[in-house]
C-alpha cells in the first residue's frame, strides 16, 4: 500500500471545486476528513481547537490557539499560501452554523527547514488580525519529555473524514490514542525521526486522525505535545498516525508566540 500524507491539506483547482474535496497527487492523500473512530467533542470543552478555511469558506485543516493571537498548524497546511487567502475559524464545533468567530491572517510562518512533512519541521504559526477571547492551549517544551512516553494516553481533534477518502464530518471530533514506542513506529515507517516526529495509535487500528485533520492538535498532560502530520492511509493496523514533536520546535514556536 502507498504511503500516504493522510492529514495533507487542500489542493486549488477545477476538481476541488467540482467534488469538494481536497486531493493531491496519485501516491498522496489530503487531509481533509474527520477523526476515525471518534466521538462529538464540545467546542467549549477544547475552546482552543480551530479549524483553517479559505476565504469561502471550506475547512481544510485544523489548528491550535496557543495565545490570543497566534494558531500552531502544520507547514504543509499552509506552504505556498498567502495569508490573505487563509481564514481561522475558532468557537465553532458545527461547520455549518455560524457561531464564533472567522479571523484573518496577517502572518504565516513555516518552519525554515521545512520541505516535506515525511522528512519534518512539519509545522506553521498563524498570527491573527485580532486577539480571540477563547482559552489557549500550552505547548510542550524540552522538560515535557514524560509526556512521550510509550503508552501515554493523548486527545486528537478534528473535523476530518470518519474513513479514509470519506466525507468530511461537520462537527468537532474527538478520540484518545495512546503514544507508540520509537521503535513501534520506526518499524511502521522508514522515514520517521524520533527528533523531528512522534507516533499515536491503537496496534490494531481503529482510531486516528484523517483526511482533514491535518495541523490540528496531538494534547497530552494539558498541553499541545504533537500536531497532526502524515500516516499511511487512517487507521490500519501496524501503521500509526505520525505528528509533530512539538518540544522539539517549541523555540521557535514561542520565538513566533511572542514576536
Amino acid at each position: 500500500m502507498a504511503e500516504t500524507l493522510h492529514r495533507l491539506r487542500r489542493m486549488v483547482g477545477a476538481l476541488v471545486v467540482a467534488v469538494l474535496l481536497p486531493l493531491m497527487g496519485a501516491s498522496v492523500a489530503m487531509a481533509d476528513g474527520q477523526i476515525v473512530g471518534g466521538t462529538r467533542a464540545s467546542i467549549s470543552t477544547y475552546p482552543w481547537t480551530v479549524y483553517l478555511a479559505t476565504t469561502s469558506g471550506f475547512q481544510y485543516c485544523g489548528g491550535t490557539l496557543v495565545a490570543p493571537n497566534k494558531v500552531v498548524t502544520a507547514a504543509h497546511c499552509t506552504e505556498g499560501d498567502s495569508p490573505s487567502a487563509v481564514r481561522v475559524v475558532a468557537g465553532r464545533e458545527d461547520k455549518q452554523s455560524s457561531a464564533g468567530v472567522v479571523a484573518n491572517v496577517t502572518k504565516i510562518w513555516i518552519h525554515p527547514n521545512y520541505v516535506d512533512a515525511t522528512i519534518g519541521s512539519d509545522v506553521s504559526v498563524l498570527t491573527l488580525d485580532r486577539n480571540l477571547s477563547y482559552a489557549t492551549l500550552p505547548i510542550a517544551t524540552s522538560a515535557d519529555s514524560a509526556l512521550y512516553a510509550a503508552g501515554t494516553s493523548a486527545r486528537i481533534l478534528g473535523w476530518g473524514t470518519t474513513s479514509s477518502g470519506g466525507s468530511a464530518s461537520r462537527y468537532l471530533l474527538t478520540a484518545t490514542v495512546p503514544l507508540t514506542s520509537n521503535a513501534t513506529c520506526s518499524s511502521a515507517y522508514d522515514e520517521y525521526s524520533s527528533t523531528a516526529m512522534v507516533c499515536a495509535g491503537y496496534t490494531q487500528g481503529g482510531t486516528d486522525t484523517c483526511q482533514g485533520d491535518s495541523g490540528g492538535p496531538l494534547v497530552a498532560g494539558g498541553k499541545l505535545i504533537g500536531i497532526t502530520s502524515w500516516g499511511n492511509g487512517c487507521a490500519l493496523a501496524g501503521y500509526p498516525g505520525v505528528y509533530t514533536r512539538v518540544s522539539t520546535y517549541s523555540s521557535l514556536i514561542t520565538q513566533q508566540i511572542n514576536s
